[in-house]
């Protein structure tokens, strides 16, 4: 089979070459990195959910990750009968190799395996259209996790990694900007119930949405 007609072959030449003029757009331009307020200062409440914990990130996670801040916190609703697992990595520049991590290979990683991928379509408040993103069931032994996650870029909210590198060409070319953030939401799943999880999932999100655009840039 000629390499050419691979599709997988053909889809990571295209992302070669998109990193490939990401990085020299990035490079050969100055940037205009936005001021954004430190993740800490993140609300500890919305839409009545509420902080239950913040988990501290091990040292070795942060020096692979390579974010310029972090936020992971646990969430519980107002009844307390159901938690959400809250990550956000933002990054200010890709400029110097640092970009997020795809959960979809970090979770492996972990021990985490999915047995359920696709996209799932959101109404939120504060955007003009339902945005779409990455949706995986995942399972570690007897334990399974709904995880949503997206990127989220000048004006943008990206569930494709391979959008996200289109459009870190167009943004740095445009705009001088290469900022970015990776959301991630995880909800443990009951009682075998992944419907459950996903909608609770969906209403963390819809609750969480407002802050998210306050608090990241636009």
């Amino acid at each position: 089979m000629n390499f050419l007609d691979n599709r997988y072959a053909r889809v990571l030449t295209a992302v070669l070459l998109l990193e490939a003029t990401a990085f020299y757009a990035i490079a050969s331009r100055s940037e205009r990195a936005p001021l954004v307020s430190p993740l800490t200062l993140f609300p500890p409440a919305f839409g009545g959910w509420t902080v239950a914990r913040d988990a501290p990130i091990e040292k070795e996670v942060q020096d692979v990750l390579r974010a310029d801040d972090t936020l992971n916190r646990v969430y519980v609703n107002p009844s307390r009968t159901d938690y959400a697992f809250l990550f956000i990595a933002y990054f200010k520049t890709q400029r110097y190799g640092q970009a997020p991590h795809s959960p979809k290979n970090c979770l492996p990683g972990a021990g985490w395996e999915p047995v359920e991928t696709g996209r799932q379509t959101i109404d939120v408040p504060g955007w003009n259209a339902p945005i779409v993103t990455n949706r995986y069931v995942v399972e570690h032994g007897d334990d399974k996790s709904v995880v949503l996650y997206w990127y989220q870029t000048h004006h943008r909210i990206i569930a494709s990694e391979y959008w996200a590198k289109f459009w870190l060409v167009v943004d740095s070319i445009r705009y001088r900007r290469s900022d970015t953030s990776l959301v991630k939401i995880v909800v443990p799943v009951r009682d075998n119930n992944i419907e459950a999880a996903i909608a609770t999932g969906v209403r963390f999100i819809q609750a969480l949405f407002p802050s998210l655009l306050r608090q990241l840039p636009s």
